[in-house]
């Protein structure tokens, strides 16, 4: 039996097989709102076969988005447009659907990438003034962030909780964290983008004290018994920066909080980060943080054939892996992986009679 289509559970939630759909922003959003772009890309991919579908990262403030077309999860207009999403979404599908909450920090107010992806200055009519642990741009000739100050800290970890909580309404059946690719979060974890010298700053445990303190309290909304788990660029891939050995002891923080899943990415920080591409690049991370942790892991990056997916999955360098430029390319690509290794995949009943003739049972 294959290992990628056996159950896995994260924390209460229980999915079908190991294949997540990670987030992936799409630039299309109306002042926070999803739109029918939404709609069709997302109900398009819940009924790709996968466990489960992350939507993209969704600002839990409005200086919190990396673009001004970002989803956002800040207030009755945004929730209410993705309460619609949801119902459309939902209505032909009952794959596990989870949002990942996150705020872009020093890389928020820049353009949709596909018109060049450049930081904004705060006033262009499409920009806003950004925030960062320390007044240090990502690239050099970026608008200088705006340090925090610990008042602004404390709103932003409320924001965190009150989406959380506007999560847990819309029926989300789980909250990923987003501390990677260097948007806030991970701006605080990295000693090259944090300069602080208050509790914040300086040493591993100040680094790292605004993620714990978030998670506590998205924990706090949502309960002991709701899926949280968290995102992480396991290195920052430059010297004297964020590195797998503090990963590792972050994980070990988390699980010890009952953190449900860590989802393991790496870089983003850096305009210097030199990454190794290739299959499976990652997922030495993924490996090394379960191994020492024993939490449950997701490997994400450059994986992209079924063999590869499964070979992770049954030597247990990751319980789950995660795609995300594969499937826009290829929607179907968890019926493609149960058809090489033999598997079976949930298909909606209108596309059952699309299964193959030497395929009898990739449809159950």
């Amino acid at each position: 039996m294959s290992t990628l289509f056996t159950p896995l559970s994260l924390g209460n939630l229980t999915l079908d097989n190991r294949i997540v759909i990670a987030p992936m922003c799409q630039y299309s959003a109306d002042n926070g709102k999803t739109t029918h772009w939404h709609d069709m890309h997302l109900g398009n991919l819940a009924q790709s076969g996968s466990g489960l579908l992350i939507i993209e990262a969704t600002a839990v403030e409005p200086e919190g988005r990396i673009t001004y077309g970002d989803v956002g999860l800040w207030d009755d207009e945004t929730e209410a447009a993705l309460a619609k999403t949801l119902t459309a979404v939902r209505s032909h599908s009952d794959m596990p659907i989870a949002i990942q909450l996150a705020h872009a920090g020093r890389k928020a107010s820049c353009e949709k990438p596909w018109l060049g992806g450049h930081a904004l200055v705060p006033e262009h009519e499409n920009g806003w003034q950004v925030v960062s642990p320390s007044a240090v741009p990502f690239r050099d000739g970026d608008p200088i962030p705006e340090a925090l100050s610990k008042s602004r800290i404390a709103e932003i970890i409320q924001a965190f909780a009150d989406s959380a909580v506007r999560s847990v309404r819309l029926g989300f059946d789980a909250i990923e964290i987003h501390s990677a690719h260097g948007y806030l979060l991970h701006q605080f974890l990295s000693p090259h983008a944090n300069k602080r010298d208050d509790e914040y700053g300086g040493s591993f445990e100040n680094r790292t004290r605004i993620v714990l303190e978030i998670y506590d309290a998205v924990r706090s909304a949502v309960g002991t018994d709701y899926p949280v788990g968290i995102r992480i660029s396991a290195t920052d891939w430059v010297d004297d920066g964020w590195d797998i050995d503090q990963s590792v002891e972050l994980a070990k923080l988390l699980n010890a909080k009952g953190c449900d899943f860590i989802d393991v990415s790496s870089g983003g920080l850096h305009i210097d980060q030199q990454i190794p591409l290739g299959p499976n690049y990652q997922v030495p991370f993924a490996a090394r943080i379960k191994a020492e942790t024993g939490m449950t892991t997701i490997a994400v990056g450059l994986i992209t054939e079924a063999e590869q997916a499964e070979a992770i999955t049954f030597t247990g360098q990751a319980d789950a892996i995660a795609l995300a430029r594969g499937i826009l390319y290829d929607p179907r690509w968890p019926w493609h992986a149960a058809a090489t290794l033999g598997a079976e995949v949930k298909a909606a009943p209108q596309y059952l009679r699309c299964q193959p003739r030497t395929l009898k049972k990739l449809f159950g």
